[in-house]
């Protein structure tokens, strides 16, 4: 099933690659510049820091992070879809911090790094897309440094009831008809409703930050809820689980 999954993923991703950004932005109403504006306000970024942009697509977040970097400082974007890597090496070319930025393909279930790499470790709108949600933590988990942070930046569910039920009328029957449109294609945009239907609300996600042993865990409900920005740190050596 996860290798059914994975498989799935990444043809969904293949074909929308070279559309994605816009597509968000379109489908998100802009929002999702906003989301990654909060985000990018909550981390403990220095001029130095060593940051691993799990699942980095285009690379958008992975670019937002390099200029809030110095010299000495370093984003690594991962992905697993060779055409989004396409779109985001293209970009590299012309970005005035490609001294500090490198994409890889790889597999977020099984990252390609020694333990205790990075400074910071973060996933933007795909952990509800790997085949376990648990391992990419773990495996985020452990590449970051002690005490350093894994973050996710994702499409979550509302808690208001009302909120919920619209939302969800747009994100499960207009959202697809839209993209369809566009790409024309109906399969990557009715997969965009299907990854959230099994995928952990905020809490039970904070949950599982707790349970995998981070501390000063922290999760932001944004825009009512229909996305959430987590941050947990990865415990020093005898520090206990907050």
């Amino acid at each position: 099933m996860q290798g059914d999954k994975a498989e799935h993923v990444h043809e969904v991703f293949s074909k929308i690659a070279r559309r994605y950004d816009v597509m968000n932005s379109v489908l998100s109403f802009q929002q999702h510049r906003l989301w990654r504006h909060f985000a990018m306000r909550q981390l403990p970024l220095r001029r130095d820091s060593k940051i691993l942009d799990v699942a980095a697509g285009t690379g958008a977040w992975t670019f937002s992070m390099a200029k809030r970097l110095g010299p000495k400082g370093h984003v690594t974007g991962l992905d697993f879809t060779e055409a989004m890597l396409e779109v985001a090496q293209e970009r590299l070319a012309t970005c005035p911090e490609r001294d500090r930025i490198d994409f890889i393909h790889g597999n977020a279930m099984d990252l390609p790094f020694e333990d205790n790499q990075f400074d910071i470790a973060t996933v933007g709108f795909a952990l509800r897309n790997m085949p376990s949600v648990e391992k990419c933590l773990q495996e985020m988990l452990r590449v970051v440094k002690p005490g350093g942070v894994v973050v996710s930046l994702e499409l979550s569910k509302p808690d208001s009831a009302l909120f919920r039920r619209l939302y969800y009328f747009y994100f499960y029957k207009v959202l697809p008809r839209i993209g369809s449109l566009v790409v024309k294609d109906d399969a990557p945009y009715s997969w965009l409703p299907e990854s959230l239907i099994d995928f952990p609300n905020r809490h039970q996600l904070e949950q599982m930050f707790v349970d995998l042993g981070m501390t000063k865990v922290k999760s932001y409900p944004l825009t009512m809820g229909i996305a959430a920005l987590h941050i947990g740190y990865k415990a020093l050596p005898g520090q206990e689980t907050m």
